[in-house]
């Protein structure tokens, strides 16, 4: 019998994806961990893996083929001699109609393909774990996945004991349905429609630039956070000169290493720090409630062409500096070529943004959600100050603006722990203790 391949989910938000290339031809033998494609998300190329075994039978999406749905067929495998093109006939047109779902809509409002999957929260599973599901009349909404991500596989099902009341999971089916409507609205940020700006600069030669995966997620994102975040903004500046020296020379002992400290290492070490110091600040905005982390989990912005990716590096207060500064390395170099794995970008309770290396003396940035605030880095300038004896020196100055959202940190607790900040920059000899 011949099994549908669908597109999978391969991160928790991920709603449709590239599929980028295929590592299988058409009459290949696939066995089951085999990877067969290369699929591209809003952040990350990543490779596929087969669950089920049989023959490449038919490839249905093309590689270079964008904006292709969770669940929707990609390909059939079939049995030896089976023939695949007439056993994928009929079912290769019925996900293109089953797919009305918005980029960005909760996976709640996303259909299954199948007639046996469950009303309510989307339920993945392999194509040979849900025929087995049908053919037994079993609700794999009341099966537990032990594939990746919660994934149902073979093992699940065939074990499994259909339940009573499994064919009545088919009535609730509208709601989901009725909910996309409203999800697809929102999907992405409100503004002009598009036809009405191309009329006002119908007059004037202009590049069109249509959206990929990853800018449409940062401008629904982003749209989203300035919306729905009450953002308020903390300033300090720091003075940077004993951070200069001890940085010169931690280096000049670190040269025959081949590690070089950059002062964005020692800001995300200071921040780790204050996470410790100021453990209210270390929390995470949940819907109706508030997580406070134990863990350091500090994100730090990386651009890369099209967007960024945030990067998070775990545990940074118990690393030493050189450690962070070859994990940062590491993260920032995948980043830019789309190979880092969803658990490297997604989590962290709070975010760093460093333009300060491209000559922005100061901004603010936006939180991006759930973290509950994000710390904006200037540049370091050399400013006439008041010394410590009352009279006017130079000293390099580094403004830094941090961005709270209002539910999760009030004033003062923003204020304690961007102080925490900036004593840990001016004591630089406290971040080796």
């Amino acid at each position: 019998m011949a099994v549908e391949i669908l597109m999978p989910a391969l991160s928790p938000t991920m709603e449709e994806g590239t599929l980028a290339k295929w590592l299988v031809k058409e009459g290949q033998a696939v066995k089951s961990g085999m990877i067969i494609a290369e699929i591209e998300t809003d952040k990350a190329t990543m490779e596929f893996e087969a669950v089920d075994e049989g023959v490449m039978g038919k490839i249905l999406i093309a590689e270079g083929t964008a904006g292709v749905k969770v669940n929707t067929p990609i390909a059939v495998l079939v049995e030896e001699g089976e023939d695949a093109p007439a056993a994928a006939a009929p079912k290769a047109a019925t996900p293109a109609a089953a797919v009305p779902v918005a980029v960005a809509a909760p996976p709640v409002a996303s259909p299954a393909p199948v007639a046996a999957a469950p009303a309510g929260a989307r339920v993945f599973a392999s194509p040979l774990a849900r025929r087995i599901a049908r053919d037994k009349g079993l609700d794999l909404g009341s099966v537990k996945g032990s594939g990746p991500h919660g994934r149902i596989v073979r093992a699940d099902v065939e074990g499994a004991v259909p339940m009573a009341a499994a064919p009545a999971a088919t009535a609730p089916a509208p709601a989901p349905a009725a909910a996309a409507k409203p999800a697809a609205v929102a999907s992405m940020p409100t503004g002009m429609a598009a036809e009405t700006v191309m009329k006002m600069y119908a007059d004037r030669p202009y590049e069109e630039v249509a959206l990929d995966g990853m800018r449409r997620t940062v401008a629904a994102r982003l749209t989203e956070a300035k919306q729905t975040i009450p953002h308020f903004y903390l300033r300090r500046e720091v003075r940077l000169d004993a951070l200069m020296a001890f940085r010169e020379q931690m280096n000049k002992g670190l040269e025959s290493r081949g590690v070089k400290l950059s002062v964005n290492d020692f800001i995300i070490k200071a921040c780790a720090m204050a996470l410790q110091a100021v453990p209210n600040a270390n929390a995470v905005w949940a819907g109706d409630r508030i997580l406070k982390l134990k863990p350091s989990d500090v994100a730090v912005a990386v651009a890369v062409e099209g967007g960024l990716f945030t990067p998070v590096l775990r545990d940074a207060d118990k690393k030493s500096l050189s450690a962070l500064s070859a994990e940062m390395k590491d993260l920032a170099t995948r980043a830019k070529t789309k190979k880092l794995a969803p658990h490297e970008y997604q989590g962290g309770s709070f975010a760093i943004s460093n333009l300060g290396m491209m000559g922005v003396e100061n901004f603010d940035a936006v939180i991006n959600p759930p973290h509950g605030a994000i710390l904006a880095v200037g540049a370091g300038i050399k400013k006439p100050v008041v010394l410590a004896d009352g009279t006017i020196g130079v000293a390099t100055v580094m403004s830094m603006t941090l961005s709270v959202d209002h539910r999760v940190i009030d004033g003062a607790l923003g204020a304690e722990f961007l102080k925490a900040v900036i004593e840990a920059l001016e004591n630089p000899m406290v971040m080796l203790a």
